[in-house]
């Protein structure tokens, strides 16, 4: 696997570098109808864990209103409707505010496929994680769980599917979940948007 993370990572630094080069125009157009839908900042950064659980701040268009409570879950808020801009709601459901992401891997701080990374307190998902030595790989911006469930998943399964990625780690794993999150994305599988009792046993995907 070790060989295989190596090549993974200068195909993830080339792959990116060519994505943010080509997306320029995209990225200009998304910054200025965020800018004009709402008042704040066009990015979102927020605190995850990463490779050996080393914290680090993921970048996100922004979707949501400036006072929405932080480090919680989407699905975890009762109202989110009221806090997702009308901007937001586009860039949600084609999963376009995960784009500024591509930073995040150009600086070696992800990957394009992996676990995503969980928020700095899931606790109980970082410590299921551990249990597959899921922990140990840099997070992905699209995953073997993602196109498996997403916000549906419960913790321990999200976790469970996380380490089949671990053991199945390779080129063809990859290339599997590249197109799966492709199908998974037009489609929208998974995607839950607001709060339930069920929700706060669920991984964020926000």
């Amino acid at each position: 696997m070790n060989s295989y993370q190596t090549i993974k990572r200068i195909m993830d630094f080339i792959l990116s570098l060519i994505a943010m080069i080509v997306l320029c125009p995209v990225f200009l157009i998304i910054a200025v109808w965020i800018k004009t839908d709402s008042k704040g900042p066009v990015f979102f950064k927020q605190k995850r864990i990463g490779k050996d659980k080393k914290p680090f701040y993921i970048l996100k268009f922004r979707t949501m209103r400036t006072d929405t409570p932080s480090d919680m879950p989407t699905h975890m808020l009762q109202n989110p409707d009221t806090f997702i801009t009308k901007s937001g709601k586009f860039l949600r459901k084609t999963s376009l505010d995960e784009l500024p992401q591509i930073i995040n891997i150009i600086k070696g701080e992800m990957s394009i496929i992996g676990p995503r990374p969980a928020l700095w307190n899931q606790y109980d998902l970082i410590a299921e994680r551990d249990k597959y030595k899921a922990n140990d790989i840099y997070p992905g911006l699209t995953g073997w769980a993602q196109i498996n469930g997403r916000d549906e998943l419960l913790i321990e399964v999200k976790a469970k599917l996380d380490g089949e990625y671990i053991s199945r780690i390779g080129f063809f794993m990859d290339v599997k979940c590249f197109f799966g999150t492709i199908i998974s994305v037009l489609k929208s599988d998974g995607v839950v948007e607001g709060g339930t009792e069920a929700g706060s046993k669920k991984e964020a995907v926000s």
